[in-house]
């Protein structure tokens, strides 16, 4: 009960207390036994009430995500983690609480429920050692705190240290009963008490889990939503009184806040640009920003007046609008830039803006291998063979003066994409049903291209078992069957990737990296 290497009286004073629990649960009181089970009642109940709050807490987070992917994808990723080890965990308790009662005529029954017989079968054998079930239910509990606090990255400190308080198996496995006797944890909380207070035992783990979605969910939430009204929302702007200063003069601008936040839109738009009242055809509303579709003008100074009104608790609040922009006479230069990096690559259509300052886009042309215009100043480039591309642009300015600038961008190849089941890559741990119905994918990671990849096939591999072909992206009935042949623990292999870009198939990717999944049961 409390180990090896017990003195004589000690092992006297264990008996004495198994003797002692064993009187207890003979004349256990029927309204001790009756109030375990109402207990139990009244958590099961909050458990419910506490799966559709949390259900409604995860349906905002997925909804702000919808909204601002940016922002909430990534916390509502982390919601999802907890959930999916919160699901598996709680529905592993239930199963287990079922096995407890099934053979109750009543489940309702609770002065019937006063022997401990069930669980100290299950959990416990001699030689002060657990069944192969009582490993399991330590293992499962720890294997829980793990996910938890895993999802939860470096973030959220206070709640963390909760979970890991809610779900202690004790230190080093231990737990220290009144006498300060440290006794196995497993035996401490489940031998030898009666089955109603095991189960209620259990229930108020299951409490637990649901008090931990609700304390991750609701604190995920507040914690994105009180950045929105955070500093890191604002950028400084130079305001200035005219757009160009001589030498010596003295700069007079101020730096002020503007807020960054694209939700914030205006209800109405009221601008002149030099006294020219500016038509809804001449912006457009982007974000939380006025952006203008307007003439640059003759060269010179220009003004931009108006005013932004913005809803403010159903009344009208006016921003004042005052600035002022240059318009320059004579570049020397063409202006070549790759929207997404100093790079293209083979195998995709990469975006180039060409451009030459003061020159308008339909008199400016480019010329390179792959290049070809879609509109305005917008190109695209899909390279050939070879290590690097020059593009050359060239225009002639209002005074008939010729400019032609030649750049050179490297060319790449698309880099190696890693295999995912289930969106997820290198080492993954589900259980076996999961892996059944899963998808295999490929991703391209951290690559500036958003490209969509196919699959055509892929091979499996189970320990000790052939290895199968499959096409498609999900198992077929062969790689199934192999599967339930594989044992818990066992990794499970999915490699020789046969990935594709969709819209692209003649391009051959590099060798997709492989995936190990980690059977939980």
């Amino acid at each position: 009960m409390a180990g090896n290497n017990l003195s004589p009286r000690q092992k006297m004073i264990n008996l004495m207390y198994l003797v002692f629990i064993a009187m207890l649960a003979i004349n256990m009181g029927k309204e001790v036994l009756s109030a375990f089970g109402l207990l139990n009642e009244k958590l099961e109940a909050s458990n419910i009430k506490a799966t559709t709050d949390n259900a409604a807490a995860l349906e905002g987070l997925s909804r702000l995500a919808s909204e601002k992917p940016d922002r909430y994808q990534p916390v509502l990723e982390k919601a999802n983690r907890v959930k999916e080890a919160s699901t598996e965990y709680y529905a592993y308790l239930e199963e287990l609480k079922t096995e407890m009662t099934e053979r109750l005529n009543d489940k309702r029954d609770y002065e019937k429920m006063d022997q401990s017989k069930f669980l100290d079968k299950k959990f416990f054998k001699g030689g002060g050692k657990y069944t192969e079930e009582g490993q399991e239910f330590v293992d499962k509990m720890e294997e829980y705190r793990g996910a938890v606090l895993e999802a939860l990255g470096e973030n959220f400190n206070e709640i963390k240290s909760s979970v890991a308080e809610r779900f202690s198996t004790g230190e080093n496995g231990k737990a220290e009963n009144r006498d300060g006797v440290k006794i196995d944890w497993l035996n401490y909380n489940f031998e030898g008490f009666p089955l109603v207070a095991s189960l209620t035992k259990i229930t108020q783990i299951q409490s637990d889990i649901k008090n931990t979605e609700s304390d991750i969910f609701g604190a995920m939430l507040g914690e994105e939503l009180s950045s929105e009204v955070s500093m890191t929302n604002y950028t400084t702007l130079l305001e200035q009184p005219k757009s160009a200063y001589y030498q010596g003069e003295t700069f007079d601008g101020s730096i002020v806040l503007g807020r960054t936040d694209a939700t914030t839109k205006p209800h109405e738009v009221e601008l002149f640009l030099d006294g020219k009242k500016l038509s809804e055809n001449d912006y457009e509303l982007d974000g939380g920003k006025v952006k203008l579709k307007v003439s640059a003008g003759s060269p010179g100074d220009h003004k931009l007046e108006g005013k932004l009104v913005f809803m403010q608790n159903d009344e009208p609040v006016e921003v004042p609008v005052s600035s002022t922009f240059a318009t320059i006479t004579k570049p020397n230069a063409a202006v070549i830039s790759a929207d997404k990096m100093n790079v293209v690559y083979r195998g995709v259509s990469n975006p180039i803006t060409i451009s030459i300052p003061g020159i308008p886009d339909n008199k400016v042309s480019a010329s390179a291998t792959g290049l070809s215009r879609i509109s305005g100043s917008k190109y695209t480039m899909n390279p050939g063979s070879g290590r690097t591309v020059n593009i050359t642009a060239s225009g002639t300015l209002p005074d008939g003066q010729r400019i032609s600038t030649t750049s050179e961008f490297r060319i790449k190849d698309v880099p190696r994409p890693s295999g995912t089941i289930r969106g997820e890559s290198g080492e993954v741990s589900m259980p076996r049903s999961s892996l059944e119905v899963s998808t295999v994918g490929a991703v391209l990671e951290d690559f500036d291209f958003d490209l969509s990849l196919g699959i055509r096939g892929f091979k499996f591999k189970v320990p000790g078992q052939p290895t199968i072909s499959v096409r498609g992206n999900k198992l077929d009935g062969a790689a199934r069957n192999a599967l339930k042949r594989a044992r818990r623990g066992d990794a499970v292999q999915v490699f020789d990737i046969e990935a594709y870009i969709t819209g692209n198939t003649g391009y051959k990717l590099k060798k997709v990296s492989p995936v190990v999944i980690q059977l939980t049961n």
